[in-house]
């Protein structure tokens, strides 16, 4: 008789034990937005996961976001009168085949929508924008006497 008789098939020792395959790295793919909010709706989750880098360069500011698979015709961008400048969209979510049996779904859909006041150097009348192979860059190019050199003058101290 074995000391532990059993120990593999039909028992929960048996790595296939099960109609499922236990996976330990399921969950790591979610985002701590998700895990932190997870009644949150996947339309939610792509408002606030929609990254913006804006680099400030001696001629512009530039904005950069991430829009995989997003057109042209689903972006969005305004500039108000006041300097605020808004990049928004909507990104369709797929028709499902209902005889497809989904595994797993993580990308993102639904509308997102992100402001910046722009600096008082903007010229907000001469933005471009572009999107190419799934990222879009908004220029906003900068006032000419911002993009002067600053002259570097040495203060006497009296006294």
């Amino acid at each position: 008789m074995a000391l532990i008789p059993r120990a593999f098939g039909n028992s929960v020792f048996d790595p296939f034990f099960g109609s499922s395959t236990f996976d330990p790295f399921e969950n790591l793919s979610a985002s701590l937005f998700d895990r932190a909010f997870p009644s949150f709706d996947k339309d939610v989750s792509a408002v606030a996961n929609t990254r913006v880098d804006w680099v400030e360069t001696p001629e512009a500011h530039v904005f950069k976001a991430d829009l995989p698979g997003m057109k042209k015709e689903e972006i969005k961008i305004q500039v108000a009168d006041d300097g605020v400048l808004s990049i928004s969209g909507e990104r369709s979510k797929e028709k499902v085949d209902e005889k497809d049996n989904y595994r797993r779904s993580e990308r993102s859909f639904g509308k997102f929508f992100r402001q910046f006041k722009l600096p008082a150097n903007a010229k907000a009348r001469e933005i471009t924008a572009k999107v190419e192979n799934g990222v879009l860059t908004v220029t906003v190019p900068k006032t000419e006497e911002s993009k002067k050199k600053s002259e570097i003058r040495t203060v006497e101290i009296t006294g």
